[in-house]
Parts: structure tokens; sequence; C-alpha cells
């Protein structure tokens, strides 16, 4: 597991099953596979303590959508694209209560953009439930906040998170981040949606305080997509599609200090954070239309 750097279950999964080899199975995961909307939707369950060892990921659910067809401009894949994601990540949500969405991640970087870009993209409602109940009282409230980087406001994510969850008391907090796949076919067209929270800049080896339900009393859900490839995980994968097997990442001085991302990053980043912002929009109120956002968003 230490040779490949990855945010995704789906990817520890297979990893270890690539060490384990062929028809293996770890007690305390279950892996299923479906589709909706056309999009590939792959869950890894993991419940039990020593499966949440091997594969280093905390116990929980983790929801990996697959967004290829948005990638390449389909017809209806963003619509498509959006009720996938929504429809994973609502039946984890509360019923009820209003919510607080934290977009984590820097506006100065690119591939850490989707969170704060997410925030941007979604409608906030918190406001208009109590100043105008009559008409917008079915509605759940919703607030959202982008907390920024520890380096830019010298203050944890964590820590602002956690004041505006003690302020707002919502029923479940919703974190949206960049991660880091071990793959280049999923870079920026891949969805993880878990109910574990998140540790701001794992994805990077720059680990921060967790935003969690132990450190925000609330149920922590994450939505996040991988922009980056660690550049020690990336060498080995090519080393051993061109046949050499063997490496480790002792042979790759210098490799896990970079990062790898797509060369169109920023437009990448751009129809994701669209695609979350509707989608987690429209998870936590689904009465709203794809067409209703554009009208009150764009």
């Amino acid at each position: 597991m230490a040779q490949r750097r990855t945010d995704l279950a789906l990817e520890a999964h297979e990893l270890w099953q690539e060490g384990a080899g062929e028809g293996a199975s770890l007690p305390g995961v279950r892996a299923q596979s479906r589709q909706r909307e056309g999009m590939p939707v792959d869950e890894v369950i993991i419940s039990a303590p020593e499966a949440a060892q091997a594969l280093g990921k905390p116990e929980g659910v983790y929801i990996t959508v697959g967004l290829d067809g948005l990638l390449r401009r389909e017809e209806g894949a963003f619509q498509r694209a959006v009720a996938a994601v929504a429809g994973e990540l609502a039946p984890l949500l509360p019923p009820e209560g209003p919510a607080l969405v934290v977009g984590l991640g820097s506006r100065t970087v690119t591939p850490d953009l989707i969170g704060p870009l997410t925030v941007d993209r979604m409608l906030v409602t918190r406001h208009l439930v109590e100043q105008a109940p009559e008409h917008f009282g079915h509605m759940r409230p919703v607030a959202a906040a982008a907390p920024g980087v520890l380096a830019s406001t010298g203050m944890e994510s964590s820590l602002v998170a956690q004041a505006l969850a003690g302020r707002l008391r919502p029923a479940c907090v919703i974190a949206v981040d960049a991660l880091a796949s071990r793959s280049l076919e999923r870079l920026c067209r891949t969805v993880q949606i878990s109910d574990t929270g998140v540790v701001p800049g794992s994805g990077v080896g720059n680990h921060r305080q967790a935003l969690d339900r132990a450190a925000l009393g609330v149920p922590v859900f994450t939505v996040g997509a991988p922009t980056v490839v660690d550049g020690a995980t990336l060498a080995l994968d090519l080393l051993e599609r061109a046949g050499h097997t063997g490496a480790d990442r002792g042979d790759l001085p210098g490799g896990g200090n970079f990062f790898v991302t797509p060369r169109e990053v920023d437009q990448r980043v751009a129809d994701l954070s669209k695609v979350l912002g509707y989608a987690v929009s429209i998870a936590l109120n689904p009465s709203l239309t794809v067409e209703e956002l554009d009208m009150l968003l764009e």
C-alpha cells in the first residue's frame, strides 16, 4: 500500500487485490459496481478495523462515480453527471435539518480549487429560509464557506469549520476537497463520496487537522475529485505498464516531492466544480432542478 498514494478507496482496494493475488478477498470489505444515469458507480464499504488498516482508509462507505461522459462532452452528460452524484450523495445525508458545506483548498492553486469553486457554484438557502419563510420555508437551510488554507489565513480549515458548526448547529457538514489518484485515467473524471470525513491536504502528504464527526460533533460527509497524481506513484505505474516490475519508491529519489496534473486542469476543475455545486445543491434540496439552478446561479 505504501508504494502508491491514493485518496480513493476503490484504488486502495484494487492495490490490495493486486498484492494479494487474483480472486483474493479482504474480510471486512464489500465492493460492488452498478450504473446510475449511465455513469459507472463503484461502492466500497469498509466495516472492520483490520480491513481499514489494510487499505489505509477509515471504516465507512466510499462511492466512486465515473464521469468520462462529461470529459467527452457527450450530449446531456452534465445533467446526467449532476443526477448521478446527487443520487448517490442524498441517501447518505440526514433526511432533514440545516446543512453546512465547506469548500476546502486554496484559490491560488488550480488543482486545489475544487472546494472553493464548488461553494461558488451552489445554491445557499439559509438566509432565504430565515428572511422569507413564506416563500422558501419548504427548502432545507444550507450555508456554505470556503475557509482557505493555513498559509493564507493563519487558521486551520478545521478550526474555521468547528467555529461555524458550533454557531450554526447544522445537522450535517459536507466537505468538498481535491484528492489524489494513483491513475491518470481517473484524474478530473471521478468523484468520490464518503461518510468518513476528511483530512485536508492528505492527498499531497500535507496532513492537517481532520474534519470529521469527532472534531465537529455532527456527521461529516466528503465529496471530492482527484486532480493530481503523486510523481512516484505515476512513475511506478508507468514502469509496470512497460513490463518493468519490482521497482519501489526507494528507487525514485524525489519522486514523492512533486505531483502531476492534466495540462487542461483549469477547464476540468471548472467543469467538475459546477457538477459538484449543482449536485450538492440538489442532494440537499431535491425539489431543485438543473434548469432552476442555471436560472438562479448563472
